[in-house]
């Protein structure tokens, strides 16, 4: 057992042991609350599912929900937990918003967005023949398949651009 031989040491020791705790309380906040929200918003869907499989209209847990689900983001909007949310530096600011970047960023988004957009237009036309020409013969389905994934690989195609662009507005930048 180590002894102090003035108050100001048993202080400085008390203070380094409140700080650890409260650091590690912190952290398990910052665990703890998104999962808790996570949770409140799967509640819904327990309630839902099992009007549905009763036959009853699960309109009611729909709307609670969208209720629960605008709290949340309420909750998160008004009460920003500790450092969780913050500003960013000056300097670093006015490096990453100078104009070059900001296009670069704006055509990583249009690159992901327009090919997900792309992707979703082939899928909902591929998808539909691929399940009629199955269900006529089932020897169709790996060719069906093929014409469903390759529509899927145009948002591949645009996440893998969107990647490229951002690594090279982040070198130009020097980050």
């Amino acid at each position: 057992m180590r002894t102090y031989e003035n108050k100001d040491e048993l202080k400085n020791e008390i203070n380094k042991v409140k700080i650890i705790f409260l650091e590690e309380s912190t952290m398990l906040i910052y665990f703890l609350l998104p999962l808790i929200a996570v949770a409140l918003l799967c509640v819904p869907f327990i309630f839902t599912a099992k009007k549905i499989k009763n036959g009853r209209s699960p309109k009611g847990a729909f709307i609670g929900n969208l209720c629960t689900f605008a709290g949340i983001m309420l909750c998160a909007l008004i009460v920003p937990v500790g450092n969780f949310v913050s500003a960013a530096s000056e300097e670093g600011v006015k490096a990453a918003l100078s104009t070059g970047a900001g296009l670069g960023y704006l055509a990583a988004a249009l690159a992901v967005g327009l090919s997900c957009v792309g992707s979703g237009i082939a899928v909902a036309a591929g998808a539909p023949a691929a399940i009629g020409a199955t269900s006529e013969d089932p020897k169709n389905f790996v060719k069906a398949l093929i014409f469903v994934v390759l529509g899927e690989g145009i948002a591949l195609y645009g996440l893998l651009i969107a990647i490229l662009i951002i690594s090279n507005v982040g070198t130009a930048l020097g980050i």
